[in-house]
């Protein structure tokens, strides 16, 4: 199928999703925010009201993998979201995340994990019905900084992943200049030790079959100015991790001024200990109020 043809494809499809979602004579949704100056929601903001909890999954997973969370957050009484994040580039999967933001009515607690945490960095920018952010084993850049530069590898080792450890897919993605980009994911034989370190192996096997890759484009696409220079912020910091450095964690929830727990988890913490994560996010909402 050419790109003319992918082209007429998809303008179709979004004129059905139209007729679809909009009234005769209603007028279009508003466009979800993309920057600092945008507005918060297109839906209102309920004052006082109990937080939607939202969940942003990283790279190598997908929204599956806070289930446990999500469970034990609804007996408790919250509202909670558990986007797929596209993992295409940085700055489109945050204004994708973003524009789902828009659509809550109310506070929201905003949860990364690993590559979803620099998502979360620049998805609350401008949605100001954030008011906490949650990082989970996660990345956390700075202004200018790429997942790949958010931290000194040589200070802070332990990392695995690397060219022993990943393969690399070409691929098509819009997000990318030219669309040229290549999906990179990491080899069934080092998933479990990289990703999944708490699975038993048949378990991991399944997950390194199942798991969503990260494009190289997002690996590089810097982050802009993050959001936890103007929000409370809490990270959960997984010591037995071995694809984000433990110690690379630390000097990342240091310099963002977050709120600090630790647990012996491997990076699947969201999987192995849920009621880990479940608590700090607890924790922000009580101290978010």
């Amino acid at each position: 199928m050419n790109s003319h043809h992918l082209r007429r494809t998809a303008a179709a499809a979004l004129a059905v999703v139209a007729t679809l979602v909009i009234s005769p004579g209603a007028a279009p949704a508003a466009v979800a925010p993309t920057d600092t100056h945008a507005r918060h929601s297109i839906v209102g903001h309920t004052s006082g009201a109990k937080p939607t909890i939202v969940f942003v999954h990283g790279a190598f997973a997908d929204a599956s993998g806070w289930t446990q969370e999500v469970v034990q957050l609804q007996r408790k009484g919250y509202d909670v979201i558990a986007p797929a994040n596209p993992l295409r580039g940085l700055t489109y999967d945050a204004d994708y995340i973003r524009s789902v933001l828009a659509t809550v009515p109310g506070p929201v607690v905003l949860v990364g994990h690993s590559y979803g945490g620099a998502v979360i960095t620049n998805a609350a920018r401008g949605a100001d019905n954030v008011k906490a952010l949650v990082y989970v084993g996660a990345f956390i850049p700075d202004a200018g900084q790429t997942i790949l530069t958010s931290y000194d590898p040589a200070a802070y080792p332990g990392s695995q992943l690397g060219p022993d450890t990943v393969t690399v897919r070409p691929t098509y993605n819009p997000a990318a200049p030219g669309g040229q980009d290549a999906d990179v994911y990491i080899k069934a034989e080092a998933f479990r030790s990289v990703f999944a370190g708490d699975q038993p192996p048949a378990v991991a096997a399944a997950m390194a079959a199942t798991q969503r890759p990260l494009s190289y484009f997002a690996q590089l696409d810097p982050s802009g100015e993050p959001a936890w220079k103007t929000l409370p912020s809490w990270d959960l910091i997984t010591l037995e991790d071995n694809a984000i450095s433990p110690g690379g964690q630390l000097f990342m929830a240091q310099r963002a001024g977050a709120q600090i727990t630790k647990v012996r988890s491997a990076h699947d913490v969201m999987i192995s200990h849920p009621e880990a994560v479940v608590k700090i996010v607890l924790d922000a909402v009580q101290a978010a109020g």
